[in-house]
């Protein structure tokens, strides 16, 4: 891992983690013995299992901060196989095949599709391998989740596009483009959103984005703007950055001179440069080493026959499943005005990544140095 990864990951887990583990204890803190004593030991195998190359997000951090945070746990002896669905659902189910093969002792899988995953779920359980959910709540028996408060994501977007738009809410119509159905998430973002805006804007158009591509979102950007005229649309509800990036080619395309404002999730690198320009008015940032560290230490301790209750801080229901033992962290919403406060300090990128050439002059106009 690089300098600033390891930034990133003692800063930002030394703050936000405090909800879930310094209020807590850890496992051991709480007294908790192994279950069983041959699965308790360092030399574990923990199964990772992401659902997408597309969203820089999951290579870029998640990967290495789970994968530094077992090595930590397990003094080193841990071990981590990984496998990337690429957004394929099938593919997921057969890597989660070859995990139980390969005898994991806990796997720690960030569902491409939640209702697909259940059989190979209880598959894993059946085998005896304990299951964290990561990021999205897989359906089936998991043993964990952690993720972020995924309703006040969407509220948190929801608020932040009432502020842009101010006395001006309803002169116009919004969009609003939410993630994809497969995902959990996308329903609660969705929620959280609709919460805040209903009854404040008129939604005129509203569309649930196949696999959250960029491309799909541009498509039904420009169908909306042809729907409604590029005029009337005076703001763009996006559930996150790579979608907004779509959207904001399609707006440009139209030939809209002043953007209306659109929101976004992830703090993606191109997001925060378009924040800091003015061409996206916000993003959604959640601290990834503190939800990385969740899972891992909840997999390892379910490795080694541990309880998990001295982790946990909440607990939440699934389709399939309730009370599931849960670490929820807190979000923050992101603007031109709080990047210095926020990625930078946390050290998740340097102003030097954030401010190339072309972000230059924006970068200097907003206090980015």
């Amino acid at each position: 891992m690089n300098t600033r990864m390891r930034r990133a990951a003692v800063a930002v887990a030394a703050g936000a983690m405090a909800v879930s583990l310094a209020a807590c204890g850890s496992a051991k803190e709480a007294g908790d013995k192994p279950k069983d004593s041959a699965a308790a030991g360092d030399a574990i195998k923990v199964g990772l299992l992401l659902p997408e190359n597309q969203t820089a997000r999951y290579e870029k951090f998640d990967k290495p901060l789970i994968e530094k945070k077992v090595a930590e746990l397990t003094r080193g002896k841990g071990e981590v196989v990984y496998a990337n669905a690429k957004q394929d659902a099938t593919t997921q189910n057969s890597q989660v095949d070859t995990m139980i093969t390969n005898k994991v002792n806990v796997l720690i899988v960030d569902a491409v599709d939640s209702k697909a995953i259940a059989g190979s779920v209880k598959k894993a359980k059946d085998a005896g391998i304990p299951v964290v959910a990561y990021d999205r709540l897989a359906e089936g028996p998991i043993d964990a989740y952690t993720s972020f408060d995924n309703e006040e994501v969407g509220k948190v977007q929801g608020k932040a596009l009432l502020e842009a738009l101010g006395d001006k809410a309803k002169d116009g119509q919004i969009v609003m483009m939410n993630g994809s159905v497969t995902d959990p998430n996308a329903k609660l973002f969705k929620s959280g959103a609709h919460s805040v805006l209903d009854g404040k804007v008129n939604i005129g158009k509203e569309y649930d984005t196949v696999e959250w591509k960029p491309e799909n979102a541009n498509t039904n950007m420009a169908a909306a703007l042809s729907a409604l005229g590029k005029d009337k649309v005076i703001g763009v509800y996006s559930a996150n950055d790579g979608m907004a990036g779509g959207i904001i080619t399609a707006l440009k395309t139209a030939g809209l001179s002043t953007l209306p404002p659109v929101t976004g999730q992830d703090a993606e690198l191109a997001g925060v440069q378009r924040i800091v320009s003015g061409e996206q008015f916000m993003s959604v940032y959640k601290p990834y080493a503190p939800e990385a560290a969740a899972a891992a230490e909840m997999a390892v301790a379910l490795a080694k026959g541990e309880k998990i209750d001295g982790i946990i801080n909440q607990k939440v229901d699934s389709p399939t499943a309730k009370a599931v033992p849960s670490v929820l962290i807190p979000v923050v919403s992101l603007t031109k005005a709080n990047i210095n406060d926020t990625v930078v300090k946390d050290g998740v990128y340097t102003v030097e990544e954030i401010c190339t050439e072309k972000y230059a002059a924006a970068c200097a106009a907003a206090g980015l140095k």
